[in-house]
């Protein structure tokens, strides 16, 4: 039976990654469906990277774009480098650079800041090429995928601003949303919906499935086969930080 798997919010935690897809078993033949965020927090951003763009590649993998992954391009193009860095972006920096990249500098200096994004445009242009190609959502016949949510105030979710795609939440998750589809998707750790738990969190309508693995919880992943759910998921191994 073909199976779909979804996996969120992998955050550089490309051992997890790894570990959970040899869990599950996963195969060419299977749709793997990556709901954004692939760096960030994590230690290993560029592996994780390099190993959704060859499984997209090869594969045929659907991989979407996070709020993390658009941060990321954002610094390239003018935008916010403080809030790039404020949200793990300087361990993003260090997996490209080197672990030692601010190490004269007792942790961080801005020039030294501004000289890394220069190497990576230079040394990983099809890095950034990737992400920027990275679609907002995908469908099936019983399924949206996005990695954030949809807005239920638009009739047509489709026309929603691009933001909502990645950044939405509180919105998306206090009120029902009638597609006759389920939303399956991440950004929101599931820990703080289930109140105890980084399972993944089912409702009726939606489906959250980050484990919140760059926290210290789990990286989860959601098996669908003919419409039935199953779930598997690798314990993270990072310290704690829910901040």
């Amino acid at each position: 039976m073909p199976r779909t798997l979804c996996i969120s919010d992998i955050h550089g935690c490309y051992d997890e990654f790894n570990k959970l897809l040899n869990e599950v078993g996963y195969s060419p033949y299977d749709q793997l469906i990556l709901l954004g965020d692939y760096e960030d927090r994590g230690f290993k951003s560029k592996e994780v990277i390099e190993q959704v763009k060859t499984l997209v590649d090869k594969n045929g993998v659907v991989a979407l774009r996070g709020n993390h992954d658009q941060m990321f391009l954002d610094i390239f193009n003018g935008g916010d480098d403080y809030l790039f860095l404020h949200n793990g972006g300087i361990h993003t920096i260090e997996s490209y650079c080197g672990m030692n990249w601010f190490e004269q500098y007792d942790g961080f200096e801005f020039n030294r800041y501004l000289q890394a994004k220069e190497f990576i445009k230079k040394n990983y242009s099809e890095h950034i090429e990737f992400l920027e190609s990275l679609p907002y959502y995908y469908e099936d016949d019983l399924h949206i995928y996005v990695h954030a949510g949809i807005n239920p105030f638009y009739e047509d979710w489709t026309k929603q601003p691009k933001d909502d795609f990645i950044w939405i939440r509180d919105i998306f998750l206090n009120n029902k949303i009638d597609t006759h589809k389920k939303v399956i998707f991440g950004h929101t750790p599931t820990i703080n919906m289930n109140g105890n738990s980084a399972e993944v969190w089912f409702q009726d309508d939606k489906i959250g499935i980050d484990g919140g693995c760059c926290f210290g919880y789990q990286l989860n992943c959601l098996e669908i086969i003919d419409g039935h759910y199953n779930t598997y998921s690798i314990d993270s191994s990072l310290k704690s930080d829910k901040n």
